[in-house]
């Protein structure tokens, strides 16, 4: 991994309806050093956000007109340091009409790895820490959060330069809470949503179950919790899930048996590609629910093993308790007793 360029600007909005200020430090070519490691640690965080959402550039280039200058960019139109002096120009723009207060630092980072290029826009968050001075006075400082990112984009170069992946070279961090600077957030990104994370999650969970019960009975389980483990791994990396890959180690003797047997089974995307919520694919191994009080939570390998459901009587019977829980359920019971 090495930075092609980086550049970062502080903006602030402290009195909505007035103008927020900015300002931008100086662009840098391959800076090296803290900044990689700042870099990664922010990348590290964005891989493993939950909830991303995934899209393409809007259309409306004069409304969003970031597209047009990143292209430029790196048509060498334009230096990083002009298309970056515009990005923020326009951040500023926005932030002037936001209706909350804003602080917070923008990165821009061009990022090149082993085999593809990539643009990052961070929005780097601070936390307060306290000091002692040269005179040892206690004084409060705020500090970069290396624990928090809340919004941010990754824009896959070389899949929107060559059309790869249909519409979904974008993928974004936009978490809860984050209110109108979010939103404005996604405006200077330019980001349109095309993909819906929810409907693929369900054909990815439909596929599996389907195919894990062509299986077996004793090997039902061990395909749903490798297709779970497939994607997990994919999500630690900030990947989608390729079916043609998870076929394959699903099953290294027949590689093309469940993508040939999903693409009969469930609609599948034109690209082979989707992009499940890890969250809830989880239910392919564990079976979970709360309610009345009550919070139950198992393996799914337990069902008929060591938790047994009766329909009729829809009552749930557990054995071989875990230790923890046996000894809590005695004190609780001696002391009731007592």
């Amino acid at each position: 991994m090495a930075i092609k360029h980086l550049r970062t600007a502080f903006a602030s909005q402290y009195q909505p309806g007035q103008p927020a200020r900015l300002v931008a430090g100086e662009a840098l070519q391959e800076p090296g050093g803290d900044y990689e490691a700042l870099h990664k640690q922010m990348k590290r965080l964005f891989n493993s956000k939950p909830g991303k959402k995934y899209g393409r550039f809007s259309e409306d280039v004069g409304e969003c007109p970031f597209s047009a200058w990143l292209k430029d960019y790196l048509e060498e139109k334009q230096t990083f340091a002009t298309m970056t002096d515009r990005l923020f120009g326009q951040w500023q723009e926005l932030l002037n009409g936001s209706q909350e207060e804003f602080d917070g630092h923008l990165m821009v980072v061009h990022d090149a790895l082993a085999d593809s290029e990539v643009v990052y826009l961070f929005i780097l968050e601070t936390d307060s820490a306290m000091r002692f001075d040269g005179s040892q006075k206690l004084d409060a400082t705020d500090v970069l959060s290396l624990s928090r990112l809340n919004l941010a984009v990754r824009i896959e170069l070389d899949d929107w330069r060559d059309g790869k992946d249909g519409d979904n070279y974008m993928t974004l961090v936009h978490a809860r809470g984050t209110g109108d600077p979010g939103e404005l957030f996604i405006r200077l990104c330019a980001f349109t949503n095309s993909v819906d994370v929810e409907k693929e999650t369900t054909t990815f969970l439909d596929a599996v179950e389907a195919f894990a019960k062509t299986s077996e009975p004793e090997k039902a389980g061990e395909v749903r919790a490798k297709a779970y483990e497939f994607c997990k791994d994919q999500h630690a990396l900030g990947e989608p899930v390729a079916i043609e890959a998870l076929s394959s180690y699903l099953d290294e003797s027949q590689p093309e048996r469940f993508k040939e047997f999903a693409s009969k089974t469930v609609e599948m995307p034109e690209t082979g590609v989707l992009h499940p919520d890890h969250r809830k694919v989880k239910k392919l191994v564990r079976i979970a629910g709360s309610g009345g009080g009550m919070s139950v939570s198992f393996s799914s390998d337990l069902v008929n093993q060591a938790v047994y459901y009766d329909r009729d009587k829809d009552a749930l019977t557990i054995t071989r308790l875990p230790k923890a829980l046996r000894e809590q359920l005695q004190r609780y019971l001696e002391a009731r007793e007592e």
